[in-house]
């Protein structure tokens, strides 16, 4: 509060702060470095996995049999998510239902179809990873920064109740360092809310993709019902 306009810096006004208000300051910081650490982890993550899409899709496409894909798919690493365990999913199923006895082509189709939505379920719940933070910080970041603001002006008011003659150099240090906590606020949620509106937007053309190729594998398979067998023992 005792800052002269002279020596108004933003590292100052930081330093000068109230204790409280440093406190909301330090913690819109860590929310802003979490969020771009999961801003840059999530789009590699994305960008990722539609490559991954766009290549399998095209060997699934350009594979007149599912045996050699199949086979490949199983020494993938199934760690690394996208649409290679969905493939595999429905192709296992596929494999344990047509080799026991007794269970009609209806039944094959129906038992693929639960696999592939279950696996499809799980690749969900890996693209939806980081975004309720991402959420949070957007919705929440500029009312802690807010609280920064009100505590700060608060206190340069109380201060302004203990001198006799108001000037600029006595109430300017307080109002500027309770703006810095507003404006650190809202470089910790702008960011945020444009990737999770970004991340979302992608995570759901790749789920609407990943259910159209669930659609795709299930036609393929439906001729191999009602066609020449499709032998997996050998991989299995």
């Amino acid at each position: 509060m005792q800052a002269t306009l002279e020596h108004m810096t933003i590292w100052g006004l930081i330093s000068d702060a109230s204790l409280l208000v440093k406190a909301v300051m330090l913690t819109l910081l860590l929310a802003s470095v979490l969020s771009w650490y999961l801003i840059i982890q999530r789009g590699r993550v994305l960008q990722r996995r539609e490559r991954q899409m766009n290549a399998f899709v095209q060997r699934f496409r350009a594979s007149p049999e599912l045996l050699p894909l199949y086979r490949d798919s199983l020494g993938a690493d199934e760690g690394q998510g996208g649409v290679a365990p969905i493939f595999v999913a429905g192709m296992q199923e596929f494999n344990h239902l047509s080799h026991q006895g007794g269970n009609d082509a209806e039944v094959v189709s129906e038992g693929v179809e639960r696999a592939l939505y279950v696996a499809i379920s799980e690749q969900e719940l890996q693209l939806e990873k980081g975004l309720q933070f991402l959420a949070t910080v957007g919705s929440v970041s500029p009312y802690i920064g807010l609280f920064g603001t009100v505590w700060g002006i608060m206190n340069s008011f109380l201060g302004l109740s203990q001198v006799q003659q108001a000037t600029l150099s006595t109430v300017a240090p307080g109002i500027a360092e309770a703006l810095i906590a507003t404006a650190i606020g809202l470089f910790a949620a702008i960011p945020a809310v444009i990737a999770y509106n970004r991340f979302a937007a992608r995570g759901q053309t790749l789920l609407t993709r990943y259910y159209a190729f669930a659609n795709e594998l299930q036609v393929r398979l439906h001729r191999k019902l009602h066609g020449a067998p499709l032998n997996l023992a050998a991989v299995a």
